[in-house]
């Protein structure tokens, strides 16, 4: 099973292929937003990748980084990331700083869009 490190919460193993935005949520109980409720349309759900950054992206995810001209290294949306290998990660965009009333909607279990994987 993959292990997931979240900076300041601990480490995690996570069923492969959890999306990461549920894995940061439902595994790791961090405050992680996901305003449009994992549906790469937004870029609530954002963290920074410290080690093992997959190489795969969807073509949503880099649609979304590129419209919102999100160009930090790093940075990805963890509602387009699967747990498949060990990562380590930092949360960077929570409900605690954010003003926010609640983390965001419902995200499903499967990728929305469909995802059409691509390379960074």
């Amino acid at each position: 099973m993959p292990k997931l490190t979240v900076q300041g919460v601990g480490e995690f193993e996570i069923a492969p292929g959890k999306r990461l935005v549920k894995a940061l949520v439902d595994d790791a109980g961090t405050d992680q937003l996901h305003a449009c409720g994992g549906q790469s349309k937004c870029t609530s759900c954002r963290i920074k990748f410290i080690d093992g950054e997959p190489e795969k992206i969807t073509q949503a995810e880099k649609d979304t980084l590129s419209v919102r001209e999100i160009t930090d290294p790093g940075v990805r949306l963890s509602c387009q990331i699967t747990c498949d290998s060990d990562m380590t990660v930092e949360v960077i965009s929570g409900m605690a700083s954010s003003g926010r009333a609640d983390q965001g909607s419902a995200v499903a279990d499967e990728m929305v869009p469909d995802p059409i994987w691509t390379t960074k």
